[in-house]
């Protein structure tokens, strides 16, 4: 994998409708380096990340990701976490059994990956016994984060991470995407937060420099 850049997207064009939101889109994150696209919300950020993650395909223009197509390979889903789209909840299991099923779907033993030191950093100690459900809309956001930062992983795909944090909270998350990238992961992020994605470690690109805008309407006559 590290012979080849963690995201590679060279022209990818995606419309919704008559409506183009991505034009001749390029961007390039290295391997064991985080890059965070920022820009006004209906630019194509979100868009953007879905394509990356494999949930949504281009109209034109290629994706890579470690040098493979973005997809349904076992292969890319064991390197790739991403928070692009909410998580499934598990109908009556725990906020602490959702964890234990995450690292057991990736080989790892639960007590030896830290669940309980996981869902304490996040402020979920209290609430491990609770169902996902149940918990308040920030709850929920912090144990998105927590389930795809427990997992093993070569790239994190995060959609606006800083959602729905406090700042300590955003403090802390960014803390932990910057020892995350220390140890050689990959990041690719979407945030609104200048300080925030600076803070863990990631290079600011404006949506307006990885794509070009899209043609004006031609005027009537």
């Amino acid at each position: 994998m590290v012979d080849h850049p963690a995201v590679q997207v060279n022209g990818v064009q995606v419309s919704y409708g008559s409506t183009p939101v991505l034009v001749d889109a390029g961007l390039v994150v290295p391997a064991g380096a985080g890059v965070c696209v920022t820009g006004d919300n209906g630019v194509g950020k979100s868009t953007l990340l879905r394509c990356v993650s494999g949930l949504q395909q281009p109209d034109a223009g290629t994706i890579r990701v470690f040098g493979a197509e973005p997809g349904g390979a076992p292969e890319f889903w064991r390197a790739v976490a991403t928070t692009v789209e909410p998580p499934t909840w598990y109908p009556g299991l725990t906020a602490r059994e959702h964890a234990e099923l995450v690292c057991r779907a990736h080989g790892q033993d639960p007590e030896d990956a830290g669940v309980d030191e996981a869902l304490a950093r996040f402020g979920l100690a209290g609430h491990a016994d609770a169902i996902p459900p149940s918990l308040s809309s920030g709850q929920k956001q912090r144990l998105t984060l927590a389930l795809a930062l427990l997992r093993p992983s070569s790239l994190l795909i995060l959609d606006e991470p800083e959602q729905r944090l406090d700042p300590d909270g955003r403090a802390m998350v960014a803390e932990m995407l910057a020892g995350y990238l220390s140890t050689g992961g990959s990041l690719l992020l979407a945030s609104h937060d200048d300080k925030f994605a600076v803070a863990s470690g990631a290079e600011l690109v404006t949506m307006e420099r990885l794509s070009r805008p899209a043609p004006a309407e031609p005027e009537e006559s």
